[in-house]
């Protein structure tokens, strides 16, 4: 088979990799891939961040703000190995967009600032990792800048992010005087030449051998106390080979025992090839994960990562170009060949596929075929979302899809002119298909539409994404916070009868229900009724019911969390009991019970981590308690004041404004959800509109 003239080859499981890069917001995400890019030859000229001409931020609102919002897929080669790499965002606003790489990546780079350290975002992402099982090695940036530290970066890694970390390198030079680093595995130095990306190859220079000993020495120490084969080879020869160490710190990067730590400056094009060969080295490839596992007829069930195998694939991203609906996928198994009809496995629907592409961020390259562990877009799926298995029609499976984070911050949007309403709604539509984040409803008492995401941010860039991609001028309400109800005291023995007789079948339900808090924020549900009084399929229509009852509380009419309702007794009608009946008995009697309990409002918090010059400590802690800010911690770094607290979200829009008028322009700021904390009382009557709550 060939295509566009030449033979299709297709790279064997073992040589392929798929990873992204993970990082907080500035650590250098992008300008690594960026030189990644260039030293495999992918492009011919290096492009920057800060001049907007990168390839991964290829998105206008990317290039204007100066950070990656959208997840981007390149592909490249290196050392006979094909390398899928996706650029993930580094904004606390777009974690979905990471999430949803990290359920179809192999491994992942994890990049650290060398002054920084782990910052917050940096630990949200490492824990994400954390969850998917995804092999990490770490690379610490920018070590050219002033106050950088290799070890105090290392030591922030262990300390913030609980695992034990292997340095394979130690650099030559300090801050600006950084020029290379030496290889602690092959005892080699590697030496890069100014405004160049040529590096050199040498012997350790004379100066740097003893700690360069030093240091490989325990690194053979910290892997022999982690890996049983190479603590055999250490007791025996009280060293170990360039070959046993290499392949332990492999087997403990794949099991997580152990976390390779490389460094180096992107920005200046020192590090990035020995990072390429690390990738190669320790990060797994296919072939070394294990078998995918999906549901198919009730059943779990295994495919294989072989071409040979069933297609199976999992769409983690769409978009719309101009050339059409492109829908990422990742290939688990089988192989998916141009024109192929696939299978939608959970809604059973066939759609064809008109093309395969490679991705290479903006740009595309047709093929014929993508194989087990391909990630490729492809272009004529209607249907398909983000979570959405596609499998070969005779082999049905449904796999685990990404989780999607759920909406704090909400705005009302509508549209300038009103002959702009139909294109508004089909903009707002594509959005939430794009990004499944983002949700839009209509708000039942107002009429008003409203987009809901993860932040100010996250909603800044989709409404211009609507401005500017779709051409509609939308007038946008102030952010609304997405507080929850929870029940603090509850009731006990309520009585709720449901009768409803007008004619033909009447309607009889008769339930008690216990209403108790819980300490977690979920709903749980339980039925003791004995002597079958209230029949199964009863009691799971009063949990239906008891779930309506949910999504309005009787503060302000705000989604109800945080309790348990205990069915205890009932009773049924030989001909009027159904399970419409007793899902209304369900519903009403929870209302009921709700307005009889002691129910608080609960709103989202923040940790917000504000980096600050030391003479704007103390304006920037009294805004902060103006915001009901917790303080919970304050570390000086380089002249500058890091200060840690747990604020409200509703407290924070508009933050970033006055942080800057405050600091001259020199403060920043960045946030990581922490959960959901109570609304003090006289904050209550504010948000509900009425008396606090009993």
């Amino acid at each position: 088979m060939r295509a566009n003239g030449r033979p299709l080859t297709t790279t064997p499981l073992t040589a392929v990799r798929n990873l992204g890069i993970l990082a907080h917001v500035d650590a250098g995400k992008t300008t690594i891939t960026e030189r990644i890019l260039f030293a495999t030859g992918a492009i011919h000229k290096r492009g920057e961040v800060h001049h907007g001409t990168t390839v991964t931020d290829y998105d206008p609102q990317e290039r204007d703000r100066g950070i990656t919002i959208f997840a981007a897929a390149v592909s490249c080669t290196w050392g006979g190995h094909h390398v899928n790499l996706i650029d993930t965002p580094g904004h606390v606003d777009f974690s979905d967009e990471v999430e949803r790489s990290l359920r179809v990546l192999d491994g992942a780079v994890a990049v650290f600032d060398a002054v920084a350290g782990v910052e917050p975002q940096s630990e949200t992402v490492w824990r994400q990792a954390d969850r998917h099982g995804v092999p990490r090695i770490a690379f610490v940036n920018k070590l050219d800048r002033a106050g950088a530290d290799l070890d105090t970066a290392v030591a922030s890694i262990r300390r913030r992010l609980g695992v034990v970390p292997l340095v394979v390198q130690l650099p030559i030079g300090r801050e600006d005087d950084f020029t290379g680093v030496v290889d602690l595995v092959t005892m080699r130095a590697l030496r890069w030449q100014a405004g160049s990306a040529d590096f050199e190859s040498g012997p350790v220079p004379e100066p740097l051998r003893e700690e360069a000993g030093r240091r490989r020495r325990l690194l053979e120490e910290t892997v022999a106390e982690l890996h049983a084969e190479a603590l055999e080879e250490f007791c025996a020869d009280s060293a170990l080979s360039d070959g046993t160490l290499a392949r332990a710190l492999r087997e403990l990067t794949l099991r997580g025992d152990g976390v390779v730590v490389l460094c180096g400056s992107a920005y200046r094009n020192r590090g990035i090839e020995p990072l390429l060969d690390a990738v190669v080295a320790y990060l797994p490839a296919p072939a070394d994960m294990p078998p995918v596992r999906g549901t198919a007829d009730g059943a779990e069930q295994e495919r294989a990562p072989d071409p040979a195998e069933p297609f199976a694939a999992l769409a983690f991203k769409v978009t719309a170009t101009a050339t059409g609906r492109l829908t990422y996928l990742r290939v688990y198994a089988g192989t998916l060949r141009k024109g192929a009809t696939v299978l939608d496995a959970a809604t059973g629907r066939t759609e064809r596929v008109g093309r395969i592409l490679r991705v290479q961020a903006d740009r595309h390259e047709d093929r014929e075929e993508a194989v087990a562990g391909d990630i490729v877009a492809v272009i004529g799926l209607k249907a398909a979302r983000a979570g959405t298995t596609l499998c070969a029609p005779g082999a049905p499976l449904v796999l685990e899809p990404p989780t999607v984070a759920e909406p704090v911050v909400s705005v009302a949007v509508e549209a300038r002119r009103n002959v702009d309403t139909g294109r508004l709604a089909s903009a707002l539509a594509r959005l939430a298909e794009e990004d499944p984040s983002l949700v839009v409803r209509s708000d039942p008492e107002t009429g008003q539409t409203v987009l809901s995401g993860l932040g100010e941010l996250h909603l800044e860039v989709a409404v211009e994404k609507i401005r500017s991609g779709h051409g509609v001028e939308v007038v946008v309400g102030r952010p609304q916070v997405s507080y929850r109800e929870t029940v603090v005291r509850g009731v006990t023995g309520l009585v709720h009868r449901h009768v409803k007789q007008d004619g033909g079948a009447g309607q009889f339900a008769h339930i008690v229900l216990d209403v108790e808090p819980l300490d977690e924020p979920v709903f749980e549900f339980r039925s003791t009724v004995v002597g079958g009084r209230v029949p199964q399929e009863y009691a799971r229509a009063v949990e239906a019911g008891c779930r309506d009852a949910l999504a309005e509380g009787p503060l302000g009419g705000y989604p109800v969390t945080g309790l348990r309702v205990t069915l205890n007794d009932g009773a049924t009608h030989s001909k009027d009991s159904s399970e419409m009946a007793f899902r209304a008995a369900g519903r009403f009697g929870l209302r009921e019970a709700l307005r009889l309990s002691t129910v608080e409002l609960l709103e989202p918090v923040v940790e917000v981590t504000v980096s600050v010059p030391e003479d704007g400590v103390g304006g920037v802690l009294g805004d902060l308690a103006a915001r009901r800010g917790r303080v919970s911690g304050q570390t000086a770094e380089a002249g500058s004041a890091v200060i840690t607290a747990a604020v409200p979200l509703a407290e924070l829009f508009g933050y970033a404004s006055r942080l800057r008028g405050r600091t001259q322009g020199r403060g920043v700021f960045t946030t990581r959800p922490t959960g959901l904390a109570p609304v003090p009382a006289s904050v209550t009557a504010s948000v509900t509109g009425g008396p606090p709550a009993r």
